[in-house]
């Protein structure tokens, strides 16, 4: 059972299909950490190039999910309603296995600091119990949406 649906995911982050990249919201701890689900079709976009004769979710598309998941536990608080996470870094970024048409991601972010409008999310992904991806996401907060 989800927290929020796409559009109320919609309601808090600027993103739009076909660079909305979470489903669902499945767990949320305002400012602390969030939950997601992607559910990976083979109709995705990104797979007419990647790769047509064995697609593959793009490891940046990933992280960037990831991302997505960690603004929504961010910018859930009410001090931040309104405003925009922008990347600030990627680091310790790892790919750990692929990801298919049909794998349903778990995406966790975990906010682990924050300072004024600058956060750090420690960030995992799995299909089932296999961690895929992880990364340390730095996010400045804007005022702009």
């Amino acid at each position: 059972m989800s927290v929020l649906n796409t559009k109320q995911i919609m309601e808090i982050i600027p993103h739009r299909q076909p660079f909305l990249l979470i489903d669902t919201i499945e767990e949320l701890e305002e400012g602390k950490r969030a939950v997601g689900r992607k559910c990976v079709s083979y109709n995705e976009p990104f797979f007419a190039g990647h790769f047509p004769m064995e697609p593959v979710m793009p490891g940046v598309l990933i992280v960037e999910a990831l991302a997505q998941v960690g603004a929504v536990a961010i910018l859930s608080q009410p001090e931040f309603k309104g405003k925009t996470a922008y990347f600030g870094a990627i680091n310790s970024a790892k790919f750990k296995g692929k990801v298919v048409p049909g794998d349903v991601l778990r995406l966790e972010t975990e906010i682990i600091k924050m300072k004024g409008p600058i956060g750090v999310g420690s960030a995992k992904a799995y299909v089932g119990d296999k961690l895929v991806t992880q990364a340390e996401l730095t996010f400045a907060i804007g005022d702009d949406k």
